[in-house]
This record gives structure tokens, C-alpha cells and sequence, in this order.
């Protein structure tokens, strides 16, 4: 009924590898079943992301740096949510990638590119066009990645198709309003679907920090600050279904409706 939740709240520098061992290091000590690290896994340049960094560092789903993290949940038994540049087909994909137990089991690749706050992300990666969705122990998990977290749509269609935990690896990005801003969405896309999220984010010296867990209520579980940490977490699937007999807002949604209302903007 309960899952157990590592919250690994880091900060990657531009060294893959030292990156990679960072992850396998927090993976062999812990003791909970899923554990989720942030957005840009393999790494920042100290002044900031580029394409070419990106280029030089993007490896296939069979590459060192998945396949080292993939072994490592075979070996301790658990799950594991991290972020990598993908390379597949002649792109690079800002993924997300869930393993359990040595097997792959979601790969995630980011729909909405940062492009806003005077970043441009879409000339460093292309866009991903599928929708993941998970089983995980009792839960049934949705992946998205930071920016997502501002469209709605997404979430939903995600809970429609059974989502009841979000899980969010982030690097958000100071500025003005940000942690507001971060406290706000994650809290609306938790609540507006009744169900858990987990977003987990970097820190300085570009990211805000404040990982956060989301109750389907709309509580906050817990809220780290902005340095590095880890925290352990427990998720009930009971009380997913508890609230959503309360708040029946996905049983209760008009799909077909919304669908004509969205067929008549591409007219």
C-alpha cells in the first residue's frame, strides 16, 4: 500500500563521470524503493548549458551512464528516476528514465523545451511527442520534466490514463518569483489531478532547490530548502483513493466535450 520515496536533491557539475558516481554513491546507501534525482543528470557548465556541451556528452539508452544506473537498481533491488541526454536517431532528447530492478521501464523525453526567461532549449535539444505512464508497486506513475509543470493538459491526459503519482525531475531556474511560482504548479498539477507528485530539483548555482511532495489534497509533504539534501518519504496509495472518492474531479471530467472544444481550434 505505502511506497518508499528517496528525494535526492543535488547539484551536477560538468564532469559526466564524477556526475554518474555522485548517483551510484546515493543509490548504494539508500534504503528506499524509489529514488528520484533531478533534472540535467550528466551535468552543467559553470557558465550554464550549451549545445555543444550537450553534443559532447549525450549517449545512447545502451551508453556508460544509463547502463551504470540500470545495474545499480538491479543490484540493490530498487527503482530508480534520473535524467540523461539521449541520443537516438541523430537527435538529443532531455529524457527521463525509469528503471526497476536492472530493467528499463519508461523513457520520458521532455514535450515542452524551456524556452522562456530568455533560455532557448530547443536549440540544444528536440522535443519529445509521447506521453509515459508507469506501474510502480501499488502506483501508477506519470514522468514529466520541469517545464512541463506549466501545462496542464499533460498531467491530465496522464491521469486519464491512470496516472496517480507525478514524478518531476527538475532544474528550475532562479529568478524572480520562482520558488512561488515552482510552489504553485506543483501543488495545482498535484491537486487539480488528486493525486501525488514528486518533483525533485537541483541547486545552486543556477537552480532554486525546494524539492517538494504533493499530496493529492493539495498539501505539501514535505519542502526541502536549497542545498543539498536527501530526505525519505512515504507515498499511501489509499489515500489516492480516498480523496478521489472525495473529489471525484477525473470521473466527473467531460473528455468529449473538451475534445470538440479542441477540434474547433484547429479548424
Amino acid at each position: 500500500m505505502s511506497l518508499s520515496i528517496a528525494v535526492h536533491q543535488l547539484s551536477f557539475g560538468e564532469d559526466k563521470r564524477e556526475n554518474l558516481y555522485k548517483i551510484l554513491s546515493h543509490l548504494e546507501n539508500s534504503s528506499q524503493y524509489l529514488n528520484v534525482f533531478p533534472e540535467y543528470c550528466m551535468g552543467v557548465p559553470v557558465k550554464g548549458l550549451t549545445r555543444n556541451f550537450v553534443q559532447e556528452n549525450a549517449e545512447p539508452i545502451d551508453g556508460e551512464f544509463v547502463s551504470k544506473i540500470v545495474s545499480k537498481s538491479r543490484e540493490k533491488g530498487n527503482a530508480v528516476v534520473f535524467t540523461t541526454y539521449l541520443r537516438e536517431k541523430g537527435e538529443v532528447y532531455n529524457a527521463a528514465i525509469l528503471a526497476e530492478k536492472g530493467h528499463i521501464k519508461g523513457v520520458y523525453k521532455k514535450i515542452h523545451l524551456f524556452d522562456a526567461f530568455g533560455y532557448k532549449e530547443s536549440e540544444i535539444f528536440s522535443a519529445g511527442e509521447d506521453i509515459v505512464v508507469v506501474g510502480l508497486s501499488d502506483f501508477v506513475l506519470g514522468l514529466a520534466i520541469c517545464f512541463d509543470l506549466r501545462f496542464p493538459e499533460i498531467f491530465r491526459i496522464m491521469a486519464y490514463r491512470g496516472a496517480n503519482m507525478f514524478i518531476v525531475p527538475s532544474g528550475w531556474y532562479r529568478g524572480q518569483y520562482k520558488v512561488e511560482q515552482w510552489r504553485a504548479l506543483t501543488t495545482s498539477r498535484a491537486h487539480e489531478n488528486v493525486s501525488f507528485l514528486v518533483a525533485v530539483d537541483q541547486t545552486s548555482p543556477f537552480f532554486i532547490g525546494h524539492s517538494i511532495m504533493v499530496s493529492p489534497y493539495g498539501v505539501t509533504v514535505k519542502e526541502l530548502g536549497e542545498e543539498e539534501s536527501c530526505v525519505s518519504l512515504q507515498a499511501d496509495i489509499r489515500e489516492v483513493v480516498d480523496a478521489r472518492k472525495v473529489i471525484p474531479s477525473i470521473n466527473l471530467s467531460k473528455t468529449k466535450l473538451y475534445s470538440r472544444f479542441y477540434n474547433s481550434l484547429m479548424d
